[in-house]
C-alpha cells in the first residue's frame, strides 16, 4: 500500500475539495474512519450501497467471478450480463422488456434514454422538472433542474423544458392537494405550447426527487402525466436511479405509484455494494437500437454484473421489501414525533427508507441555514447524512442500506433527537433567518 498520504499532501494534489474524513472500513449500515471512529451511513454511501458495506455474499459472489473472468467487450455475452438482463426484465413492470447494459452510470443512463426517446420519436425536447438532476455529464448538465448547475457552463445542448415540479409542501400554483386539479400536469400543456419547440420527445422525472428535496407526488399525479405523454405521444422516462430495487418498499418507484413508465433508468443500487453498473429498460418498440449509438468501455463490467445479479437475488428475498416498510415506518413516526418540540421539522415525507426532512424557519420559509447545522450536529453523533441541492438546500436525505433492523432505525432516531435538543440548547436562534 505504501506510505499513508497526510491531507496536506492530498489537498496539494486533488483537483477538488476534499471531505475530512479518511474511510478505511465498511460493513453493514456502519463505516469507520482512520482514527477508529464509527458511523452510521445513513445515505448509504453515495444512495448506492443499497444492502450495505461490503455485503458477504454481494462480495462473495465478486471474489468468485475474478477466478473466471473480469472483464469482456460489449462485443461478447457473458453470463453475468446475460443474467442481468433477464432478471431486470422479470422485475420491473410488464412492458418493459428490452434492456440496454452499456452504462456504468446514472448520468449517462440518462442520456441514453434520452437519446433512444429522440431517436424513436424524431423529436427533440427533453421536459424536466425543476428541482429535476438528470447528471453530471456536459450533455445532462443541460437538463438538470437547478440553474446552479448549469450556470458555470458556458454552452448548453438545446431542448430542456423545466416545468414545476409536483411540491404540494410548497406548490408552485399555491393550491393544496384537496384543491389544486392537478394543475402541476394540466400547465405542462401551456409548457408544451409555449416553452417548447413543439417538438416534445420525452419527459424524464424522478419519481421521487433525489437532490431536489425528496419530493412525493401526490396520489394521481403520475397517472395523469402517463395520460397527457399518450396524449401527446411524448415518451414517459422514469429515472429510478435512487428510487429503485425496494428502496421505497416497492421494487420500483414505478409499482409504488402504480404507473408503468415507457422506460425506465436504474443504477446506483443495481449492484449492491458499489461496482458501477447502470441499465435502461424499454418498451418493445424501441427494440432495433443500433449498439454503436451508445456504449461505453465499462458499461456491463462482468465483475458488476456478477455483484447485480446476487443482488437481484437478495433484494427478491421473502420479508426483504416488508422490512424495508416496517423499518421506514419506525423512522417516519419517530421523526414525526419530534415535531411537536422542534417546529423546525417543517416535513418528514417519503415512502420505505427514501425519506427527506424538511426544516423551516418560523414563518415557514426554507431554512437551510438550519439544514447545514444539522447535518453537521448529526455528523458529530455518527450518523452521515446529506442536504438536498448539493448541500445548499433545507431538506435533509436520509437513506440508510435497506439491510437496516428496527433497533437500528431507533438508535438513528434518538441521534436525531439528541442532535435537535444540542442545537436548540446551544445555538437558540440556528432556525432562524441569516
Amino acid at each position: 500500500m505504501g506510505e499513508p498520504v497526510s491531507a496536506t499532501q492530498a489537498a496539494q494534489v486533488a483537483q477538488y475539495q476534499l471531505g475530512d474524513a479518511v474511510l478505511v472500513r465498511g460493513e453493514g449500515i456502519r463505516s469507520w474512519d482512520d482514527t477508529g471512529r464509527e458511523y452510521l451511513d445513513c445515505v448509504s454511501g453515495t444512495f448506492n450501497l443499497l444492502l450495505g458495506h461490503n455485503h458477504p455474499e454481494v462480495m462473495a459472489a465478486v471474489r468468485a467471478q475474478t477466478e473466471e473472468l473480469t472483464f469482456a467487450s460489449s462485443s461478447f455475452r457473458t453470463g453475468p450480463t446475460d443474467r442481468v438482463m433477464r432478471d431486470l426484465v422479470e422485475m420491473s413492470p410488464a412492458n418493459l422488456t428490452r434492456v440496454n447494459l452499456r452504462s456504468s452510470g446514472g448520468s449517462t443512463a440518462n442520456e441514453g434514454a434520452i437519446k433512444i426517446a429522440q431517436h424513436h420519436t424524431g423529436r427533440r425536447d427533453v421536459i424536466v422538472p425543476f428541482r429535476g438532476h438528470v447528471g453530471q455529464t456536459i450533455a445532462a448538465t443541460a437538463f438538470n433542474g437547478s440553474a446552479r448547475m448549469r450556470e458555470p457552463f458556458p454552452v448548453h445542448g438545446a431542448g430542456a423544458v423545466h416545468v414545476p415540479d409536483a411540491y404540494c409542501f410548497r406548490c408552485f400554483y399555491r393550491q393544496t392537494p384537496d384543491t389544486c386539479g392537478m394543475l402541476c400536469v394540466e400547465r405542462i400543456e401551456d409548457f408544451i405550447t409555449y416553452a417548447s419547440s413543439g417538438r416534445v420527445a420525452c419527459v424524464l422525472i424522478e419519481p421521487i426527487s433525489g437532490m431536489g428535496g425528496n419530493i412525493v407526488p401526490p396520489a394521481g399525479y403520475f397517472e395523469a402525466l402517463r395520460a397527457l405523454c399518450d396524449e401527446h405521444g411524448i415518451v414517459l422516462i422514469f429515472d429510478e436511479i435512487q428510487t429503485a430495487f425496494g428502496r421505497t418498499g416497492e421494487m420500483f418507484a414505478a409499482d409504488y405509484f402504480g404507473v408503468r413508465p415507457h422506460m425506465m433508468t436504474v443504477a446506483k443500487g443495481l449492484t449492491g455494494s458499489g461496482l458501477p453498473l447502470a441499465a435502461i429498460l424499454t418498451e418493445e418498440r424501441m427494440a432495433g437500437w443500433d449498439r454503436s449509438l451508445h456504449g461505453f468501455t465499462h458499461g456491463g463490467h462482468t465483475l458488476a454484473a456478477a455483484a447485480a445479479v446476487k443482488t437481484l437475488e437478495i433484494i427478491r428475498r421473502p420479508g426483504f421489501l416488508e422490512n424495508v416498510r416496517a423499518v421506514g415506518a419506525i423512522l417516519v413516526e419517530r421523526l414525526t414525533a419530534l415535531r411537536a418540540e422542534h417546529p423546525v421539522l417543517g416535513d418528514i415525507r417519503g415512502p420505505g427508507l427514501m425519506l427527506g426532512v424538511e426544516l423551516v424557519r418560523p414563518d415557514g420559509a426554507k431554512a437551510p441555514q438550519a439544514a447545514a447545522a444539522f447535518q453537521r450536529a448529526l455528523h458529530a453523533r455518527g450518523v452521515l447524512t446529506r442536504v438536498s441541492e448539493h448541500g445548499l438546500g433545507n431538506v435533509i436525505e436520509l437513506r440508510p442500506p435497506l439491510i437496516l433492523t428496527p433497533p437500528e432505525a431507533h438508535v438513528i432516531a434518538d441521534r436525531f433527537g439528541d442532535a435537535l435538543e444540542f442545537l436548540r440548547r446551544d445555538s437558540p436562534r440556528w432556525d432562524a433567518a441569516p
